[in-house]
């Protein structure tokens, strides 16, 4: 209990309280779905390919399917966590065994702490675009605390936003529309030639939270709920910042915001009253930077389950501000690339063995949950399909390896081909194969 009001359990041993409605999960995935770095990013999204870039039709008609793929993915892999009560790294004990959930829980403490440094530095280049001459580190410390003030108290923290800040998001962003889609300079040009890695960008953006939607559903009062928070809160929101973002590159200049992503928000503070709103956005981006937190203190719990969750809460909030301090955004788009190949066909395997092959009716998240070897051949299936099939360009190095690997088996990638889609249907197949063998070889004995 926090001031009489129920709190999530300090340790894995605690019963999670089924709290948060339909409200609830919509406000906090539909402050999610805003970012400062998805304005920016809205670069990517209109030339994914660096020299193709897309029409605007194209552009926003990418950004609405990538939206619900993706998000129909987040919701999906909430549904578990609501029913189980267990966070999203506990609930692979039931996939892969407690010992095999090791794996992809170190790798979601990496990504997590990634994303929670990218959310400081962009909030303190953002706090430096409004007020100048305070420096860089002073608002990376101060965005640090109370990210770790807000993951000491999350539920707290989700009726905060729900009651008052996304009423002030929906105002600021309606204010920035006004403005930017009357001051921006016609839109002409551009193809479909790009489409489809615009679209495997957008589901990267989405499914980037496939690996913590369980941390917060497993509070909601219903699988409905928690899905229908996550599909209709996160899409319309992610829409809407793709959407602006593209007003606000083509303002500010995609030359200049390649250069330099953080130019952007130059065009948001120079609208009237630009301030007020913009510093409304970046208080909320703190949303952002406390649920990636928050997340890294369930995956750890889910290595150390009797550990308290403030313990962990403040030691990552220290560590997250260490890394905000010396991190280099020019690999974004890199970053989020990679991140969809690892989760997006895990969740594919994950939601296949859940919904298909009775694991709603036992799954053993226990932590002496056996080992499941079988688990690991459809997701790293699924891994290489995904970098066979992405037409989206991360690193020079890596991309050359995928380049030669197709060469030598003599596959062909298609301009309609979609990398997240592409893992997620090899992982998905294969995974159904694994279990109709199963299911025979039960039935014959």
């Amino acid at each position: 209990m926090t001031h009489g009001v129920e709190e999530v359990p300090l340790t894995l041993e605690g019963r999670p309280p089924k709290t948060l409605g339909v409200l609830d999960q919509g406000a906090l995935w539909a402050n999610l779905g805003v970012s400062l770095l998805g304005f920016s990013g809205a670069l990517f999204l209109i030339d994914p390919l660096d020299g193709v870039p897309l029409s605007l039709g194209a552009a926003l008609l990418a950004t609405v399917i990538g939206s619900l793929i993706g998000t129909a993915m987040v919701g999906l892999s909430a549904i578990p966590g609501t029913r189980t009560g267990q966070p999203a790294m506990v609930l692979l004990r039931g996939l892969f065994g407690a010992r095999m959930s090791y794996v992809p829980t170190v790798l979601n403490i990496v990504q997590m702490l990634g994303w929670g440094a990218f959310e400081l530095w962009v909030i303190a280049k953002a706090a430096n675009a409004m007020f100048g001459g305070i420096p860089y580190e002073a608002w990376v410390i101060v965005a640090g605390v109370l990210t770790t003030a807000l993951t000491i108290w999350p539920l707290g923290a989700i009726r905060v936003l729900r009651r008052y800040v996304t009423i002030g998001v929906i105002i600021s962003m309606l204010w920035f529309a006004w403005h930017m889609i009357s001051d921006a300079p016609p839109y002409t040009g551009g193809s479909w030639e790009a489409f489809a890695p615009a679209v495997d960008y957008v589901i990267a953006l989405s499914v980037s939270w496939v690996p913590m939607a369980a941390d917060f559903a497993r509070h909601s009062r219903s699988s409905k709920a928690a899905f229908t928070g996550v599909v209709g809160g996160y899409t319309l929101a992610q829409v809407a910042c793709l959407g602006l973002g593209v007003y606000a590159v083509a303002i500010a200049g995609a030359e200049a915001v390649a250069a330099d992503s953080t130019s952007v928000f130059g065009t948001f503070v120079a609208v009237p009253l630009g301030v007020l709103f913009f510093a409304v956005l970046t208080l909320r981006e703190t949303d952002q930077s406390f649920a990636n937190v928050y997340s890294t203190t369930m995956s750890l719990q889910n290595l150390m389950p009797r550990v308290d969750r403030r313990v962990f809460s403040v030691a990552i909030g220290v560590l997250t501000v260490g890394i905000a301090l010396v991190v280099d955004v020019n690999s974004y788009g890199a970053f989020l690339g990679v991140i969809g190949a690892v989760f997006v066909p895990m969740f594919a395997v994950l939601a296949v063995e859940y919904f298909l092959f009775g694991g709603s009716r036992s799954w053993n998240t226990a932590e002496d949950a056996p080992s499941r070897w079988s688990m690991l051949v459809p997701w790293a299936l699924g891994f290489v399909a995904y970098w066979l099939t992405t037409s989206t360009p991360t690193v020079a190095g890596w991309d050359q390896i995928w380049a030669g690997l197709r060469d030598a088996i003599g596959f062909t990638r298609e301009p309609w081909m979609n990398g997240a889609l592409g893992g997620a249907v090899v992982a998905a197949l294969v995974t159904a194969v694994i279990g109709l063998v199963r299911q025979r070889r039960s039935a014959a004995r």
